[in-house]
């Protein structure tokens, strides 16, 4: 329950003040964006009460604060004034944490600009707000220099958008008052520390524009997310979480991982401070994906229903010096798989990265194959996948923060072989639903890679199943033999699979055939799909 107060800003105008938790807890104050009120944080507050003090207002010209009639009283200062008489009030002997929104940002940025203000703020959480001062300097430079083309454009475009959104903001006065204002002098570096959150596709100011921001501030962490303008809206539990790590970090907690990859200037590997989670990781491709993105930096969670080659893999890794977490699973199961995420999650955190790659083969013509087996195939290949899909990438995006999700389908997947019913089937419907969820977790940042390897020497071949026809049943280990041989000639093993999913994770690609045979029949099946009917009809490896 919060309690509400007024407080004089230093022209006069009435800030309405909300509080709310102990008073005894470090505080927190929130600064919202121009039209909004403070209501606009509620869902961020609710994340937040059990841990801190939360102080809320009404900018002025909003909700129950005083609206001053004239343009100027919008200005960036006067914003920062009320700022500080916040403040002032309600905490007048200790630095408060901020987490302000917009034009809150702003306010707060112009208060950071004041001599003798930055032991006020213990840690400022900047979103989707810039100092209009740093923006001027911005569109100056870059428009000045007409024959640095790209930073030309850009300034170009930010300088357009800014024109179209003005009409959007609280008024055309706070627009006017700020960006249109005459410049202000040069200001002082920032040493409060300072955490960015970048919407990607915030339509009032390009992404591009805060790499600057280093240089104006010394303590600097940046998350970029898949959001627009409205995060306090589209992002409330990332807020929260973002603000609770920066704090808990600064009052001597070790930094998080989502903290650690935030910071700014800190050289990192290509995965460092990155969780990647890896099925089927006992052997094979699973293993050899595990064992790449580690060499990369990644942290690494491995697990697999062989728990033999599962050991084996965790200590090759622990090798490697890599941090790794192993968890035996039957991804068949889906009960077994959402236990899984939770413990993983629980004890790790989300995984940045999930590759599905568990799997099985079978080889038999459909009618000779049981139902059973049929299903086994199914449950397994493409089951495993649907589970693991659901389990991660619901938290993937109740996270807010992105990620990657890879599932391992097969050149069979478009493919038909007419003694390969069930695997093909089980691979085409991992890429049809891989292109499908791509579509759908694209609006919450989260990128898919489907995966289509070719032959590729494992030993799939080994554990593979064959449906024969009772008359030829005795005739499975020489059939075995011959895939083993044929395999064997192939050379071409499991790290060229993991290093193009280590690549198409870093190029966001939605569909990676591997093998040379795998990208001519992914074409030939395109362009040309009476060709591949033709050809399984006639096909018989068995």
């Amino acid at each position: 329950m919060s309690t509400r107060r007024f407080v004089a800003s230093s022209d006069g105008v009435r800030i309405a003040v909300f509080e709310q938790g102990s008073p005894e807890a470090p505080t927190v104050v929130l600064v919202h964006d121009h039209p909004d009120t403070n209501a606009v944080w509620d869902p961020v507050v609710a994340a937040l009460t059990d841990r801190f003090r939360i102080v809320g207002y009404d900018g002025r010209g909003a909700g129950e604060s005083d609206a001053p009639r004239r343009a100027s009283a919008y200005r960036a200062q006067r914003l920062a004034d009320d700022f500080a008489a916040v403040i002032d009030a309600v905490s007048p002997d200790r630095a408060v944490h901020v987490l302000a929104h917009g034009w809150g940002s702003v306010a707060v940025w112009a208060y950071l600009d004041r001599a003798g203000t930055t032991d006020r703020v213990a840690s400022f959480t900047s979103v989707a707000g810039p100092s209009p001062e740093h923006m001027r300097r911005y569109l100056a430079d870059a428009l000045r220099r007409p024959l640095r083309t790209r930073r030309f454009l850009g300034g170009l475009q930010q300088f357009r958008r800014l024109a179209v959104s003005a009409p959007q903001s609280l008024s055309a006065k706070v627009y006017r008052a700020n960006i249109v204002g005459p410049t202000a002098r040069t200001e002082p570096p920032v040493d409060v520390p300072v955490q960015l959150i970048v919407g990607t596709a915030d339509p009032y100011v390009d992404a591009r524009f805060y790499d600057a921001v280093s240089v104006w501030v010394s303590r600097l962490w940046r998350r970029d997310i898949g959001a627009g303008h409205r995060v306090p809206d589209s992002h409330p539990q990332l807020l929260a979480r973002s603000v609770v790590q920066l704090v808990e970090h600064l009052d001597g907690a070790p930094p998080a991982r989502e903290l650690l990859r935030a910071q700014v200037g800190r050289s990192r590997p290509t995965f460092g401070d990155t969780l990647v989670s890896v099925t089927g990781a006992g052997s094979g491709i699973g293993r050899e994906t595990a064992l790449a993105f580690a060499r990369e930096g990644a942290e690494v969670v491995v697990s697999d229903v062989d728990e033999a080659g599962l050991e084996e893999t965790a200590r090759l890794l622990s090798s490697a010096g890599a941090t790794v977490h192993s968890y035996p699973l039957d991804v068949a199961d889906a009960a077994a798989v959402e236990a899984f995420a939770d413990r993983v999650c629980e004890r790790h955190g989300v995984p940045d990265i999930v590759v599905n790659n568990a799997g099985v083969g079978h080889a038999g013509f459909f009618l000779d194959t049981p139902s059973e087996e049929f299903d086994r195939v199914l449950d397994i290949n493409f089951g495993g996948v649907v589970n693991g899909c659901r389990s991660f990438g619901r938290r993937l995006v109740e996270r807010g923060a992105g990620g990657h999700i890879v599932n391992v389908a097969s050149m069979a997947s478009y493919t038909p072989v007419n003694v390969m019913n069930a695997y093909c089937t089980s691979k085409a419907a991992v890429y049809m639903f891989s292109d499908c969820l791509r579509a759908e977790l694209d609006a919450a940042g989260v990128g898919l890679t489907t995966i289509c390897p070719g032959v590729i020497g494992t030993n799939i071949v080994d554990t593979t199943r064959f449906s024969l026809p009772v008359a030829r049943r005795h005739d499975a280990e020489s059939v075995r033999g011959r895939a083993q041989k044929g395999f064997a000639l192939r050379r071409y093993g499991p790290d060229k699979v993991a290093a193009a999913i280590v690549d198409s994770v870093k190029k966001n690609k939605a569909v990676r055939p591997v093998t040379p045979e795998a990208y001519l029949v992914y074409g030939v099946a395109h362009a040309l799909p009476q060709v591949m009917r033709s050809t399984a009809r006639g096909g018989n490896i068995l």
